[in-house]
């Protein structure tokens, strides 16, 4: 069953409750969530951030602006990360540091991938990138 969603003002997308909004940027996917998630609209929410796992590209998933995130918002936070992982796409969360301390596991480490900022994430992202290709330098120089 399709689970209506209507495009709201400034090419967002209402999903009872909650704006989501998508830009597509060189280094990933920025998916912005505004409003409040709860039992009501999880699965609207849920919905529609499957919609913007495409292929390997990166997600920031932005919830700093949340006016309220209840038990199923960290339900879909953690539905969100298997999604993630078994479409093999990196993903990372940016939210406030109330819903990050909420995410820290026993050992003091968040549960998920975290950044204070968009352009934090981003930065980790780029540094990625040349880790990488870092370490695939060597390969390339090798001749036969």
């Amino acid at each position: 069953m399709a689970i209506a969603m209507t495009t709201a003002r400034q090419g967002s997308l209402d999903c009872g409750g909650a704006q989501v909004r998508a830009h597509c940027r060189h280094l990933a996917t920025v998916v912005t969530i505004r409003g409040e998630i709860d039992a009501v609209n999880v699965d609207r929410v849920r919905d529609c951030l499957r919609r913007f796992m495409l292929g390997d590209n990166p997600l920031v998933l932005d919830i700093s602006d949340l006016s309220h995130v209840a038990g199923a918002g960290f339900g879909l936070l953690y539905t969100f990360d298997e999604d993630c992982r078994r479409a093999g796409v990196e993903w990372t969360l940016v939210a406030g540091a109330d819903v990050i301390e909420q995410l820290v596991a026993g050992d003091g480490d968040s549960v998920f991938p975290t950044a204070a900022s968009v352009p934090e994430a981003f930065g980790d992202l780029a540094d990625a990138v040349v880790h990488r290709r870092r370490l695939a330098l060597p390969l390339i120089r090798k001749t036969a």
